[in-house]
């Protein structure tokens, strides 16, 4: 199966990542990518970019090289209501949001508190995708998430950098079959993203792709082959 899409990619602005947005379209070049999407941290991260700096992205073009440029934002979530650290005036400007649980922005909670905070950033118009609900730290309940997720029009992602043996993450491997043998039962897509810090990951899905073939998941819920499907869906959804 191709995987012709990376959504969730880091530029030096999150301020803990390693290339430039050029570099990054680079890698995505050379690995054959047809769109790169570019989600630094959002201003809640330790480090991370100022508002200004998505607000300014516009500037950014919308193909670069051959690749399709999407702009969009790891968003945090800072509540257990699913608050995220992006006021909707400034994510009107951007392609996407994709929300996620970031230890230095929300303890860790409960299995409760935890599910609650993501199926309540669902409730977002611009947040399509929940990133990397694969952390025993935060423990959810998956049934409910993936109902959740479902009911939204929300993707949830498989993070490669999760499945790395190097990964802070704990148990991502456990909680993406999960994930997989649940969206497989909704019929419900799901979506694969490097979260690439340094652009030789970008386009990276070694760690997903055993678990793709391992579960046996249907290829037609897999957004990142068919980018002009997946481009459709989000011009579609977001903000509405």
């Amino acid at each position: 199966m191709e995987l012709l899409l990376d959504v969730h990619c880091h530029t030096v602005a999150s301020g803990h990542a390693y290339s430039t947005l050029y570099e990054n379209v680079r890698g995505a070049k050379e690995r054959g990518l047809q769109v790169l999407g570019i989600a630094d941290h959002g201003p809640a991260m330790p480090g991370s970019a100022y508002i200004f700096y998505f607000q300014n992205l516009w500037v950014v073009p919308g193909e670069i090289e051959g690749v399709r440029i999407l702009k969009g934002v790891e968003a945090n979530i800072v509540d257990t209501k699913g608050g995220i650290d992006m006021k909707p005036e400034d994510l009107k400007g951007l392609d996407y949001a994709i929300a996620s649980l970031h230890s230095p922005c929300i303890r860790y909670g409960s299995k409760a508190e935890n599910t609650k905070a993501l199926v309540g950033a669902m409730g977002n118009p611009w947040v399509r995708i929940i990133g990397h609900p694969d952390d025993a730290r935060y423990p959810l309940d998956y049934e409910e998430l993936v109902r959740a997720a479902k009911d939204s029009n929300v993707l949830l992602e498989l993070n490669n950098t999760s499945l790395s043996p190097l990964s802070f993450r704990q148990q991502a491997d456990v909680a993406v079959m999960t994930i997989l043998e649940l969206s497989a039962k909704h019929n419900h897509p799901v979506i694969a993203n490097s979260d690439a810090h340094i652009a030789f990951d970008v386009g990276n899905f070694g760690n997903v792709r055993p678990l793709l073939e391992e579960s046996g998941f249907p290829r037609e819920l897999v957004v990142n082959a068919d980018p002009q499907g997946f481009l459709e869906w989000l011009a579609a959804g977001s903000g509405k």
